[in-house]
């Protein structure tokens, strides 16, 4: 059955058109936004969201299979946390991070209770970048050394030492080379740098390589090795098996702290409560934001493992944030954390991604010459497109434009990060608008073949 283009939904009111008309003029007189040259720009309005699905500025209803930032976890509007912050708002909207509040405390232990290991202590941030920045200063401080290992091919956020920190391109026009960072190669079996032509030998050779870029920067200058669990916006590589629990290994065996980056896949995306848990290893510090709270109100933090923590029992920690553990955000957290626990979400994850995603996705490339290579885990999976299987050559800007314009055309809402489109939908989507997501996609698709051999 050929999916015909989404058209207004009219139970969208003429009124709340009339207000994302005059929010989309607004926007473009005022609003500076982010990664964008300004003056190109034409950004979707959103009239309204709730659970799976947003409404375009048109009252257009989309499948929202980007879960806006890779945060709204457990989708949009869920009654749940939108009534705590309700009733946080009446009763403390906020307070300064000096003072004990109870959203904070039940926040920090539910965190705690959660986290690997002995990661007992929660320093709440903003976001996810602010939460690296202060994990690296906590590293720094704990070791008494300055240098931090991070991976090509990964992001860490936005911020001047976070974005150094990045191996993404997105660095670049940020990059110095001046704040104590050195890059190596992470394992990526679709476009291994290691030659390697088995999982096997990609782990084997990844942590060799990991182990000489240690031993030449030295280990005595490294203080920390920050590495996202499972890769985001660089691609949603799943580390082989075993690596991980090497690179846990190596950092041990150097004394060197190891951060786990949770920002994006922390809170169920994999279809675990963290990434790390799917390897068994427990890190020193973990980052976390997004899905804490389904980003319902800004909020990151950093788990801190006791020996870290004993480093700041008797000397000041030289840092802190005006918001630190906002009690609206962090009322958010425990609703979120509480919905997710209650409804089975992260169990979900798991299902869905073993019973609809992985399966789907690989019909997928089996169909269409244009899917280089699709690979993830529970509601967290990438489909790659090349125009050619054999060379792996990416699909360029244009063709993914069109690609990502045709699947809004009918109705869904995609993340797209170089040549890949992100299937990463709220983890309590339901399975008949994930089949119906992955239809539209389907179609889509396409598109996308027009500018691949076949």
């Amino acid at each position: 059955m050929t999916i015909q283009p989404v058209t207004p939904d009219p139970t969208i009111s003429q009124d709340l058109l009339t207000a994302g008309r005059t929010a989309y003029d607004l926007d473009r007189s005022h609003v500076f936004h982010s990664w964008s040259a300004q003056g190109a720009l034409t950004p979707m309005t959103i009239v309204q969201a709730e659970g799976s699905h947003v409404w375009d500025g048109e009252g257009r209803r989309l499948i929202d299979f980007s879960s806006q930032m890779i945060n709204t976890n457990i989708g949009h509007s869920h009654p749940a946390v939108v009534s705590a912050i309700q009733e946080q708002a009446a009763k403390i909207a906020t307070i300064a991070p000096a003072h004990v509040n109870d959203a904070r405390s039940e926040a920090a232990r539910l965190v705690a209770e959660l986290a690997p290991g002995d990661l007992d202590h929660v320093f709440f941030t903003n976001a996810g970048a602010e939460a690296v920045e202060h994990a690296i200063r906590m590293a720094r401080l704990h070791t008494g050394k300055t240098k931090v290992l991070s991976a090509y091919r990964s992001y860490h956020g936005g911020t001047d030492l976070a974005v150094n920190v990045t191996g993404s391109a997105r660095r670049f026009a940020s990059d110095r080379g001046a704040a104590g960072v050195a890059h190596f190669f992470p394992p990526y079996p679709y476009r291994s740098s290691f030659h390697a032509e088995t999982p096997e030998q990609e782990t084997e050779r990844a942590l060799e390589h990991l182990e000489q870029v240690i031993q030449l920067e030295g280990p005595g200058t490294v203080a920390a090795l920050i590495l996202e669990s499972v890769p985001g916006t660089a691609g949603i590589f799943v580390p082989p098996a075993g690596y991980m629990e090497g690179v846990r290994e190596l950092t041990r065996k150097y004394g060197i702290l190891f951060i786990a980056d949770e920002v994006m896949v922390g809170f169920g995306r994999t279809g675990r409560w963290f990434g790390v848990d799917h390897w068994g290893v427990v890190p020193d510090l973990l980052t976390f934001a997004k899905g804490v709270n389904s980003g319902y109100v800004p909020l990151g933090g950093v788990a801190i493992s006791g020996a870290v923590y004993e480093t700041f029992a008797d000397r000041a920690y030289p840092g802190g944030l005006t918001y630190s553990g906002h009690p609206l955000a962090c009322a958010a957290a425990v609703a979120t954390i509480n919905a997710m626990k209650d409804e089975g979400m992260v169990e979900n994850a798991a299902r869905i991604g073993t019973e609809i995603l992985a399966p789907r996705l690989r019909q997928l490339m089996e169909r269409h010459p244009s899917v280089g290579d699709v690979r993830g885990l529970g509601a967290f999976w990438a489909v790659e497109l090349v125009t050619d299987r054999t060379t792996k050559v990416p699909l360029d800007s244009a063709a993914m434009g069109a690609l990502t314009a045709e699947c809004k055309k009918l109705g869904l809402l995609p993340f797209v990060s170089e040549n890949r489109l992100h299937i990463a939908p709220p983890l309590n989507t339901p399975d008949e608008v994930l089949n119906e997501g992955l239809d539209i996609l389907d179609q889509a698709l396409a598109v996308a073949d027009g500018h691949a051999a076949g």
